[in-house]
């Protein structure tokens, strides 16, 4: 053979080898595309389907291939190409889910006796959705619209079929096909079946689809969801845009939580390999399959998991596992039968989001204020603040702060705010007088600057608007005082007549520093909590750890949900956040923020419990987009799991009633999760107005709970723990 044809014969193979449904090799051996490497195992991930227009970039250049029959450049070193494809309109159907069972012989035999008893297209369907695997559906259908769906079920319903289920699916008249490719300002034809090849030309050069970078090479093809675009590259490259997406570093910057999610991912995607191989790629880059986000996704702790990780999945009894993951678990997950269905697996049963060797830590705070009562909140959290910054002295009998504020004391306390927030305060030098309202709102304009600020900023109109009420104000002092009462400094005046020539008292004082303070840098450390030992604190701030000592003084302050409160003592589990001050490194002023008031590892999501309410008529409409009950009358929960997510939901209308079960419960109701409580509101008549549902958890609620694996690498386990605690007996192996 010539070497010109054998060189287009072996380019032709290699790409019938790699695109025509090839399994993936996990050899040490390289994939070179026209010099361009991508080492092995390789994987294929689906961009899009359907598509029309695509732009297509590069960083610093590509070479774009056509085979349609041959093997064509059409550019070489190009920045960027623009395809423009066909299709007809978008429209939708509708397919009525009747059964589904574990055996496909069942499923056909359920098939052929319904096709003896009605008409129309009846069909068998392995199940796609995630976890349902082994899974197969008997399916009636295709119907136009969704009246035409709701005749179907009314028919299954008087042969005895109660339990159906319509689908919606989003389809075209006609798939879309490559048209023409735009390259360099020059327009080209291309064949209705054509496929492209965007390959970088340069080692360090990368592709971007929609402006959205990736490693690896593009792929464009026609197949029978029309258009689509393939990324194929390294799968570990993948999971570096995977694992981001899945459980985000920035929020959850545990290493041994992102290692387990690494191996979860990895394990995922190698069970999965080829699941859309009639459309010519392996995965989808969205939840139906993992998020995938390219190289823009990428960020340097996930990566540093991935890499920790190389090669590593998850097996049980030698097989890889189906490595199912959710956000919240709620503090427990469940069996994967009774959410999806399918075959039960003994890695994936209900289990406690609950880690036994979690260490506990008792945190003691000697010093609180009792509460004192200023602008109608309790101040002494403030105060204490204040009072650790050294802007006011150490002082915590409440008579002291509800005694008028002498001249002097408030000077010097603006003396040590300006120092807080970086002021000099030279030309500070206010002379003595009587500290009324006015008389404080002159120190703070003088002392911080704010003369541009009243006379530039406040309209003579506001200034009579907020004194309108206000008795006693001097016409020097009255833009100084509107101007403090618009900032919100004053809000003691604000709630009706009132004198401005009243003492102002040491907590006032203290609230109008305090909300002028809040306006400048932040002076507090934010971190979390590491654990501790005799006399220190450890904490973590900015991925870097430090100890810390407690001062003899430190004020320990209890923050939940906003509400605060000093605490003698504290349990801590690790991980808590943590907002604190530090002076010669002791702690005169410690808040922790703390999560839901629970013992689990998924605490910190604010997931963990939810609540939504619903009227009638807006539950009602969400149940019939797949359950046509007609008007909604009340739902019931039937049937529990061990996890307590409701596995089996009565459903009353005025026209029918129905079952749903395991996650079809969560799209019925439009629900986070199906861990939950129903509470209903009645009219005077005592008809249900609204459902109250109270809830935990997000998502399906089996395998991996990623936000208990991040309180449990937060309490100090392994990634390998951490694996083995959510999917029951597996080991940690090693395929590359």
């Amino acid at each position: 053979m010539h070497i010109r044809h054998l060189k287009y014969f072996l380019i032709m193979f290699a790409v019938l080898f790699f695109f025509g449904g090839r399994p993936t090799e996990f050899g040490k051996e390289n994939t070179f595309f026209h010099g361009f490497l991508i080492p092995n195992p390789v994987i294929r991930i689906g961009l899009g389907a359907n598509l029309r227009d695509l732009l297509i970039r590069s960083s610093s250049g590509m070479k774009v291939y056509e085979v349609n029959g041959g093997y064509t450049l059409l550019g070489d070193d190009v920045e960027e190409a623009r395809i423009k494809g066909e299709r007809e309109a978008l429209t939708e159907k509708f397919v009525l889910l009747v059964a589904q069972t574990n055996d496909r012989k069942e499923a056909e035999k359920i098939a052929s006796a319904l096709r003896e008893k009605m008409s129309g297209r009846i069909f068998v369907e392995e199940a796609r959705e995630a976890g349902s695997g082994g899974v197969f559906q008997v399916k009636l259908g295709d119907f136009l619209t969704r009246g035409d769906a709701l005749v179907g079920v009314g028919r299954l319903n008087a042969l005895g079929i109660k339990d159906v289920w319509i689908v919606r699916e989003v389809v075209t008249l006609e798939e879309s096909k490559p048209h023409w490719i735009l390259i360099e300002n020059a327009l080209q034809s291309l064949s209705r079946d054509s496929v492209l090849y965007f390959i970088p030309s340069h080692p360090q050069s990368v592709l971007s689809y929609n402006g959205r970078n990736y490693r690896g090479i593009l792929i464009l093809r026609s197949t029978a969801k029309g258009i689509v675009l393939v990324n194929l590259l390294n799968l570990e490259d993948y999971l570096k845009g995977v694992v981001p997406g899945e459980l985000s570093p920035d929020q959850f910057g545990e290493i041994e939580a992102l290692k387990a999610q690494a191996v979860a991912a990895r394990t995922y995607a190698v069970k999965n390999m080829g699941q859309y191989r009639t459309l010519g790629y392996d995965l989808s880059d969205t939840p139906s399959s993992q998020v995938y986000g390219g190289l823009d996704a990428e960020r340097p702790l996930s990566t540093q998991a991935v890499d920790e990780t190389k090669g590593e999945v998850a097996r049980y009894r030698g097989e890889l596992i189906n490595a199912l993951y959710m956000s919240t678990c709620g503090g427990m997950t469940e069996d994967v039968e009774n959410i999806f269905s399918g075959r039960p697996e003994a890695y994936l049963k209900s289990t406690e989001c609950g880690y036994e060797k979690r260490p506990e830590w008792q945190i003691e705070g000697p010093q609180s204020l009792v509460p004192i009562p200023a602008a109608g909140r309790d101040m002494s959290p403030d105060l204490s603040e204040l009072i650790s910054l050294q802007v006011l002295p150490f002082r915590t009998d409440p008579a002291f702060f509800n005694e008028p504020c002498p001249f002097d004391e408030a000077v010097a306390a603006i003396r040590q705010a300006l120092r807080v927030v970086g002021k000099a305060g030279d030309g500070f030098s206010p002379q003595p007088s009587e500290l009324d309202f006015p008389g404080l709102a002159r120190l703070l304009v003088s002392a911080f600057g704010w003369q541009g600020h009243v006379e530039n900023l406040l309209l003579p109109s506001e200034v009579n608007f907020s004194l309108k009420d206000v008795a006693g104000v001097l016409a020097r002092d009255r833009n100084n005082l509107a101007y403090c009462l618009q900032m919100g400094i004053f809000p003691f005046l604000a709630a009706g007549p009132q004198s401005a020539g009243r003492a102002v008292t040491r907590a006032e004082a203290a609230f109008a520093l305090s909300r002028v303070l809040s306006g400048y840098g932040d002076p507090y450390h934010k971190g979390v909590f590491r654990g501790a030992a005799a006399g220190t604190i450890e904490v973590e701030e900015n991925a870097q750890r430090k100890i810390l000592r407690p001062s003899q003084q430190m004020f320990l302050v209890r923050n939940l949900d906003g509400s605060r409160s000093f605490a003698g003592r504290l349990t801590l589990l690790g991980g808590e956040r943590l907002r604190w001050l530090e002076r010669e490194g002791e702690l005169p002023f410690l808040e922790v923020l703390f999560p839901a008031n629970t013992n689990v590892m998924d605490r910190s999501s604010r997931f963990n419990r939810w609540q939504v309410r619903k009227s009638r008529e807006e539950l009602e409409a969400v149940i019939n987009q797949h359950y046509p009950i007609g008007s909604l009358i009340d739902i019931a929960v039937r049937k529990r799991g061990p996890s307590h997510r409701v596995l089996e939901l009565l459903m009353t209308g005025t026209e029918r009633q129905t079952v749903a079960r395991g996650l079809r419960i969560r799209t019925a109701l439009g629900l986070r999760d199906i861990l939950f409580e129903v509470d209903r509101e009645y009219d005077a008549e005592g008809r249900v107005t609204h459902f109250v549902i109270s809830g935990r958890g997000w998502g399906h609620g089996v395998g991996l709970c990623q936000v208990g694996a991040y309180g449990m690498a937060q309490a100090g386990a392994k990634y390998q723990d951490i694996l083995k605690k959510y999917y029951r007996g597996v080991h940690i192996d090693k395929i590359f």
